[in-house]
């Protein structure tokens, strides 16, 4: 077989490929083969005539047209492994020479990942964040403990902070006096003082008796995790239903007990303490990798087909519309939140896109470059331990013995693997 590669643009190659007596020889064995199973011959059993005879008795259109789709299937697939060419959608494929069974040459054109040059990655250097839990971190632990199990008296009075006051409340866009998603509540308890609501929103709450009324302004905070309301100044109209006093246990050994498997504070604390250092250098661990992940593509070149950027769209825009809908919100109303158009907003997505799909493709290249593999112990093992795991969930035990579904775990243990060496040289 021969191949001749020709690069039509940094992501797109032109393969001819002609094929060999030999090998076309097999395809046709292979396709008689196949025929050959409904072929009925006197004086031979089903499938076992000679090939000469099976070949003139069957039709000759559907024995060609065979032989080309297994032909051509066989050749494009050899060149593309021989070639190292990594396709991301089917190829345009055209024959451009064909003598039956014995000559076939075809050209086939085709996107695919074009070159990825690794940049000197095993000199990025970063330091893991050193984790330090705080006294006051313990304290704030403790002191939502408190707060679940205290005693909440209604009360006459004015709200004072420490206090809990339910309200109902309205938050509306000042300028198109309409309400925003998530910015209405019904018989909402929130205590004065617990920094769980937007910033300045509580202290407006504070000296407001039972049914007083009070409408006021807020900015909201410009990395407020929802984008469309980051920055963004609202109005919250509200209405008070209750102001609570709030009398929390006493923190003592009786205490510790009844929330969990201990005998004094202390071990209390300490457990504090166990869970919040876990937490952080969990934590910690994420930020390192995805720092060490975005030096090392940052410092490589890639050559990234523009289908799989569009593909990685399509998948952010699926999830966003799906996080909509858990909010209650329309992908319309989503945009005029945004001020944008459907496509505006897509296009602002193409850069965190093509970020994501060239880490993706340079941890390829690294695993590659480091030899880093899946052994079948690896997969099983982890499989074996997902079964366990989803034990009583017949529908997901069913997904996991799925080829597809193995073939995706071997790749995200892959990508484990590559982002644990990637760490270890970044960490030396």
């Amino acid at each position: 077989m021969q191949t001749t590669l020709k690069k039509l643009s940094d992501t797109k190659l032109e393969l001819v490929i002609a094929g060999d007596e030999a090998l076309l020889a097999s395809v046709k064995d292979r396709v008689l083969a196949e025929l050959a199973k409904d072929v009925n011959l006197a004086g031979f059993r089903k499938g076992h005539a000679p090939k000469a005879l099976i070949e003139k008795n069957v039709d000759q259109a559907t024995l060609q047209t065979r032989f080309l789709d297994a032909a051509v299937n066989e050749l494009y697939v050899k060149a593309i492994t021989d070639e190292k060419v990594r396709p991301v959608q089917s190829p345009e494929v055209a024959i451009v020479k064909f003598v039956p069974f014995t000559t076939l040459e075809i050209k086939a054109t085709v996107e695919a990942v074009g070159d990825i040059q690794l940049g000197d990655y095993k000199k990025v250097k970063v330091a893991k964040q050193i984790v330090k839990v705080t006294k006051d971190d313990i304290q704030s632990v403790l002191d939502d403990l408190l707060r679940r199990d205290a005693e909440k008296k209604d009360v006459s009075r004015a709200a004072k902070d420490g206090d809990e006051i339910v309200i109902d409340f309205t938050g509306t866009d000042p300028k198109t006096k309409k309400p925003f998603d998530g910015g209405t509540a019904t018989d909402y308890p929130l205590v004065i003082g617990s920094n769980t609501f937007i910033p300045g929103f509580e202290p407006e709450l504070i000296g407001l008796k039972k049914d007083a009324k009070k409408d006021f302004d807020i900015t909201f905070p410009k990395d407020y995790g929802n984008k469309d309301l980051a920055g963004k100044k609202v109005n919250f109209a509200i209405t008070v239903k209750a102001v609570r006093e709030v009398v929390a246990p006493k923190l003592d050994d009786a205490f510790a007990a009844k929330v969990g498997p201990f005998k004094t504070v202390a071990e209390l604390k300490a457990d504090i303490e166990k869970q919040l250092a876990a937490e952080k250098d969990n934590q910690a661990q994420r930020e390192l990798e995805n720092e060490v992940l975005a030096q090392v593509a940052e410092k490589a070149k890639a050559a990234i087909p523009n289908s799989l950027i569009e593909e990685e769209m399509d998948r952010m825009e699926a999830e966003e519309k799906r996080n909509l809908v858990y909010r209650g919100q329309t992908w319309q109303e989503h945009l005029d939140a945004e001020g944008k158009t459907e496509k505006e907003h897509r296009e602002g997505q193409r850069e965190q896109a093509t970020a994501r799909v060239k880490t993706g493709l340079v941890l390829g290249e690294v695993a590659e470059a480091e030899d880093i593999t899946v052994t079948e112990k690896e997969l099983d093992e982890r499989i074996d331990g997902l079964k366990q795991q989803y034990a009583s969930d017949k529908q997901m035990q069913a997904e996991l013995a799925k080829p597809e579904n193995r073939r995706d775990i071997a790749s995200r243990i892959l990508t484990e693997k590559t982002i644990e060496r990637l760490v270890g040289y970044a960490t030396k």
